[in-house]
C-alpha cells in the first residue's frame, strides 16, 4: 500500500527566532520512500541540518519575524501489515544486552523511573513469563489507567504524574509504559511518527502525530503502543530517542503562536492521491511535543 504524509504548521513570530525541527521520515524508511518529505517553507528561508546522537535527522532554520508557513508533502510505500506479534521474545538479563541499548534502562526528562520503580514491581515483578508478556501487561495496565482527552494535554506532564492524573495524550502513554519497562530492567526507547486510521472503525479523530514505543526482547526491538493496545498497520517513524524531549517536533528559541496545524497520514491510490474519509484530517498538535525555550 502507499500511504501520503506531511503537515502545515503556520507560526508568527514577533522577532527572528531560531528552530530545530525533528520532522523528516527516519532513515530506516528511506528505501519505502516514493516522493521525498522534503521541508518547505515561506517565505523561502535557509536550511540546513544535521543527525543527533539518535540518528535523527533535524532540521535548523531561523524563522524570520511575522508568520511562516512550514510543510511537507510525501508519499511513501508500506507493507500494510499490522505491527508484527512475538510472544515467544523472552527478555535479557543486564549483562547481556548490548551497549547501545543500556541508556534506555535509565530515567530521563519525562520518564522518571525512581518514583515509578516501586509500583513497577508491585504491579509486574511477579509475572512468570519475563518478555513479551510482561511488556503487554505493562500496556493493558497503561491503556487502562489514562483516559485519553486533548483539552488535558500539557508539555511538562512526567510518567509520573500521568500516572497519577490518570489523563493524557498519546506520549503520556508512551512516558508510563516506558518508565514502567525500564524499571524492570527492560530496555524501551520513545518513537514518534505518523500514524493514519488506516484499519481503524470511524469515528476517526483529528490528525496529529502520534507516540508509541520500542523495547528490546529476544534481540529485537519491538513496537508497542498503550495508547491503541492493538497492532496497527502503517506506522511512518520520525525520530527515536529516550523520551519526547528527544524528538520534539519543533524547538523554538523564543516567543511564538502557533496558528495552525494540520497532519495527515492516510492510505494513498496509485497516483498519490489520498482516499477514504480520514482524508485532511487537521488538530491542535496535542501529542507530538513542541517546546519553547527563551
Amino acid at each position: 500500500m502507499q500511504i501520503r504524509v506531511g503537515y502545515e504548521l503556520i507560526y508568527a513570530f514577533p522577532q527572528p527566532t531560531p528552530l530545530i525541527l525533528a520532522l523528516n521520515i527516519h532513515y530506516s524508511r528511506a528505501s519505502d520512500i516514493i516522493i521525498p518529505d522534503y521541508l518547505t517553507t515561506d517565505p523561502p528561508v535557509p536550511i540546513g541540518g544535521y543527525r543527533d546522537g539518535f540518528g535523527n535527522w533535524c532540521t535548523r532554520l531561523v524563522a524570520p519575524a511575522g508568520r511562516m508557513r512550514i510543510k511537507t508533502d510525501a508519499l511513501i510505500r508500506d507493507s500494510g501489515l499490522p505491527d508484527k506479534v512475538v510472544p515467544g521474545a523472552q527478555q535479557h538479563a543486564i549483562e547481556d544486552l548490548p551497549e547501545e541499548t543500556l541508556v534506555f534502562l535509565l530515567g530521563s526528562r519525562y520518564c522518571d523511573t525512581d518514583l515509578l520503580s516501586w509500583k513497577a514491581w508491585e504491579l509486574f515483578g511477579q509475572i512468570p513469563q519475563q518478555g513479551w508478556a510482561r511488556v503487554q501487561a505493562i500496556c493493558d495496565f497503561v491503556h487502562n489507567r489514562i483516559k485519553f482527552d486533548y483539552n488535558q494535554a500539557r508539555p511538562t506532564r512526567t510518567a509520573w504524574e500521568a500516572f497519577n492524573e490518570q489523563t493524557g495524550v498519546c506520549r503520556d502513554y508512551a512516558h508510563l509504559a516506558i518508565s514502567l519497562c525500564r524499571c524492570l530492567n527492560i530496555p524501551a526507547r520513545y518513537c514518534t511518527g505518523y500514524l493514519g486510521d488506516m484499519g481503524t472503525p470511524p469515528p476517526w479523530g483529528v490528525g496529529d502525530f502520534a507516540a508509541w514505543f520500542e523495547v528490546y526482547l529476544g534481540g529485537a526491538w519491538h513496537t508497542f503502543d498503550a495508547r491503541n493496545n492493538v497492532p496497527r498497520i502503517g506506522r511512518v517513524l520520525l525520530a527515536r530517542g529516550r523520551d519526547a524531549s528527544d524528538v520534539a517536533i519543533a524547538t523554538t528559541f523564543g516567543p511564538n503562536t502557533l496558528e495552525s496545524f494540520k497532519v495527515w497520514a492516510d492510505e494513498a491510490t496509485d497516483g498519490g492521491n489520498a482516499v477514504g474519509a480520514s482524508a485532511g484530517h487537521s488538530g491542535v498538535g496535542q501529542s507530538g511535543l513542541e517546546l519553547t525555550r527563551f
